[in-house]
């Protein structure tokens, strides 16, 4: 769980639908465990929220936060051994105005922005980022991407699924030449603090630090290859 949630780093996400091809490139991610992980949904058994954890690997899980946001997990373990993979961050590649237009629809859906002054100044501040802060957390790759309940158990290695994970994109380092292996730092998993020792420490979040899309917090206690 830990080595598939290291190896998603770099791999692409990629959305196909009428708007396109949106395609990003995955730059954080947690690993969260079994049942015996005290901050993984799956810690108090099976459940219907929680199925797709159970397998079978390369699925996803989706779930809401708060009501109303989406998160994006990658099951990484064999059928009947619950873990996933949760996708904190993508740095757009491909599409970067789809994933805008994506974001504005997700912030105003149910008329969340309110009256139309409010719209405006949405529309504004979403047309006014820069690439990388489209998808740099959780509920923003869901928003970037689409990513509806509906998504839940889709097969992320289907090269036929609208929604699936790709080869990395061809990219070159910021300088122009090509890239090395990437340095991956590991730090604590975010937004945990319910669960006790030593889940909450555990330094299973792991990210590329060279990526602006990164989320935070973005320091390390440790980085390594």
């Amino acid at each position: 769980m830990v080595l598939a949630a290291r190896a998603l780093l770099g791999a692409s996400l990629v959305r196909v639908d009428a708007d396109g091809v949106r395609i990003g490139r995955i730059v954080e991610v947690e690993a969260y465990g079994g049942e015996d992980d005290a901050a993984s949904h799956a810690r108090f058994g099976r459940t219907g929220r929680n199925a797709a954890m159970y397998g079978p690997p390369g699925r996803a899980y989706v779930y809401r936060v708060y009501g109303m946001h989406r998160c994006l997990n990658v099951v990484t373990g064999p059928a009947g051994e619950p873990s996933a993979v949760l996708v904190r961050a993508v740095e757009a590649v491909a599409s970067i105005e789809t994933m805008r237009s994506a974001r504005f629809a997700a912030a105003t859906a149910g008329g969340r922005s309110g009256d139309p002054a409010r719209v405006l100044a949405e529309r504004h501040r979403i047309d006014s980022m820069d690439p990388w802060a489209l998808a740099s957390g959780p509920a923003l790759v869901a928003a970037a991407f689409s990513v509806g309940m509906e998504d839940g158990g889709a097969d992320l290695c289907d090269v036929a699924s609208p929604l699936r994970l790709g080869a990395p994109p061809d990219r070159a380092s910021r300088d122009g030449a090509d890239r090395d292996e990437p340095v991956v730092a590991a730090g604590p998993r975010v937004g945990i603090g319910y669960a006790a020792p030593p889940w909450d420490t555990l330094p299973w979040r792991f990210w590329l630090p060279e990526s602006d899309a990164v989320s935070r917090p973005r320091r390390a206690p440790a980085a390594d290859r």
